[in-house]
């Protein structure tokens, strides 16, 4: 049973929580947050309406989640309803009025004063309606209607489950980001996409908007405007000797965005950018080495999974959810895998002005073929063809559909982060299909990042990767072919901290330590013996199994509650010191 919390829980401000501004690189002077407290039903799926209301649940915590004040599993066959008032603060006429949500798990339909404004399907991404014409002139009706099979279907889903066991964990259904309004004129800026260039020293922007207008974009370092322009849809911005993004030196440029129509400006965001470039090159042994700014960069990291004993999927506040990001940067790694899970705009926003490399993981669903994934590969059957579909649990065509669509959302609305440096489609082939396909597919999308196309093992030959996960047996050096050699997963080196664990009788973990000694003379084994010396045999990057414990997995660096760092800290850092080219 779980009895941990986070020091954040007791912190979480019940009136509005996680009331930071949702959206850091679109930022608007117009916000109204709407999470908090909503009265909330569970009924059958049949159901056309809520009723009476359960009780209150606290937004933006999944239904499942202890912060949510409820704890309760939404079933297959059932509905999970919200409903609050909620009056718009700002003055909307002859403008319009937008209602987003940052990820509703995972098929959601939504109504304003009884009217539907609109639904969407898919659990990790943002989406917004214009609820102009719903409103009334005072008090106003949000409910929101969801349903989510979790692991009783193939929508992509992550790791959830409704009875958490090993690797897999509790399920999150419904609303789990931020709500809120926004008000904008007639005539607005719809999405930014900018894509920075260090070899021509210049800002690609590319702006999507309503109705008709000219486009002015200024970029600034600190309070000095450094270079402006003005554009119909897109432009560029030449930065004057640029400063350079790295994990050392995260810096970080403003971007104004305005909207001018007849010399007024009708609209205006503000964002940020960073001056970054990641590239592949051989060195003069012929191995493929990353590279960012146009150097050798070697790549040290963690997975990341984003899980929290009291808010599941949710960070109880932004302090907590920066903290991860800071104290493994101040461990001295350069980079998280983001596993499995996409997490709220304000995560990755902090992985950006700390200094953090991200590697994304697309959720999947499809759950996993044991002998796929847990046998072959460790009888040194690594290179199963993925044509097979039904051995990779991937024959449902519209679950494929479904994969696909939520990739490409995923890609449009992270393209942007400053930090994200390769997408991962698929991991250790759950679900996975046509996956060298897929790769390119990505590559189409968004060139200016690496591709890992199968995390793990079932290599389709695709990507810029040749990636490697190894537990408890050795690490070792690979044959080389065009592509970066990277061990994306190892270790798990694990240990049990007692009162900072889930569930003391069902703790997993791949090897078992008794100590934080015994822990870290082993880690420090692991590195010394033997990841340290393969990076002369071509490595390029390494993502260490994992930042924190979560549920009843404990091969984190930190514990579950973030309580307790497990290894010796000045110990990681001269190992760190040492993963270098």
């Amino acid at each position: 049973m779980n009895e941990i919390r986070t020091p954040w829980a007791e912190k979480v401000d019940k009136s509005c929580p996680l009331g930071e501004y949702p959206r850091p690189q679109m930022e608007r002077a117009s916000y109204q947050c709407l999470n908090g407290k909503y009265e909330y039903a569970i009924t059958k799926n049949t159901a056309s309406q809520m009723g009476e209301a359960a009780g209150e649940i606290l937004v933006p915590f999944a239904v499942e989640s202890e912060l949510s004040s409820v704890q309760k599993s939404l079933q297959a066959d059932e509905l999970l309803w919200y409903r609050r008032k909620f009056a718009v603060n700002e003055n909307y006429d002859g403008k319009r009025v937008l209602l987003h949500f940052g990820a509703v798990d995972w098929q959601c339909e939504v109504f304003i004063n009884g009217v539907k404004a609109g639904g969407h399907t898919g659990g990790y991404c943002p989406f917004s309606f214009d609820i102009t014409e719903y409103l009334k002139a005072y008090e106003n009706e949000l409910i929101v209607k969801v349903s989510d099979p979790t692991d009783s279907a193939d929508q992509p889903r992550g790791k959830q489950i409704r009875k958490p066991v090993g690797f897999w964990y509790t399920a999150t259904s419904g609303i789990w980001q931020t709500v809120w309004l926004e008000v904008v004129p007639e005539t607005y800026i719809k999405a930014i996409k900018l894509t920075p260039d260090i070899d021509t020293a210049s800002l690609d922007l590319s702006v999507d908007f309503v109705g008709e207008a000219r486009l002015r974009a200024t970029a600034f370092d600190g309070e000095n405007a450094i270079a402006a322009a003005e554009f119909d849809k897109s432009g560029k911005l030449n930065i004057p000797d640029p400063k350079l993004w790295s994990p050392e030196s995260p810096f970080l440029y403003d971007l104004k965005i305005e909207l001018v129509k007849n010399a007024e400006v009708v609209d205006e965001v503000k964002s940020y950018f960073g001056m970054r470039k990641f590239s592949m090159e051989k060195d003069k042994k012929g191995y493929v080495r990353l590279c960012l700014n146009n150097k050798p960069y070697f790549q040290k990291g963690l997975l990341d999974q984003g899980y929290w004993p009291d808010g599941g999927l949710t960070a109880p506040t932004d302090e907590a959810l920066s903290y991860d990001v800071q104290k493994m940067h101040d461990l001295g790694y350069n980079m998280l895998r983001k596993h499995i899970k996409v997490e709220p705009a304000r995560w990755y926003y902090h992985c950006d002005r700390i200094g953090m490399l991200v590697w994304q993981d697309m959720p999947n669903g499809c759950g996993i073929n044991q002998m796929i994934v847990g046998v072959l590969p460790n009888i040194g059957i690594k290179m199963l063809p993925d044509k097979y579909e039904k051995l990779y649990n991937r024959q449902n065509k519209e679950a494929q559909k479904l994969y696909r669509t939520e990739l490409d959302e995923m890609i449009d609305n992270l393209y942007n982060c400053v930090s994200i440096c390769c997408w991962v489609p698929f991991n250790e082939a759950w679900g996975q299909f046509d996956a060298k396909n897929v790769a390119n597919h990505v590559k189409h999308l968004d060139p200016t990042r690496f591709v890992d196309h199968a995390s793990g093992w079932h290599d389709q030959g695709g990507g810029d990767f040749k990636s490697i996960h190894k537990y408890i047996l050795p690490l070792h050096p690979y044959v080389r072919d065009n592509r970066a050699f990277v061990i994306s997963e190892y270790g798990g080196y694990s240990n049990v901290v007692k009162s900072h664990v889930w569930n003391i009788r069902k703790c997993f973990g791949y090897l078992m330590f008794r100590n934080k000694k015994t822990l870290s003379n082993a880690y420090r084994r692991l590195h010394t013996g033997q990841a340290i010396p393969l990076i002369k045999h071509g490595l390029c990057a390494l993502v260490y199994t994992q930042v924190s414990d979560v549920e009843n997995e404990v091969n984190g660096v930190l514990t579950y509650d973030r309580k307790v760092v497990k290894l010796d800290e000045n110990m990681v850092k001269e190992i760190n010191a040492r993963l270098t080219y």
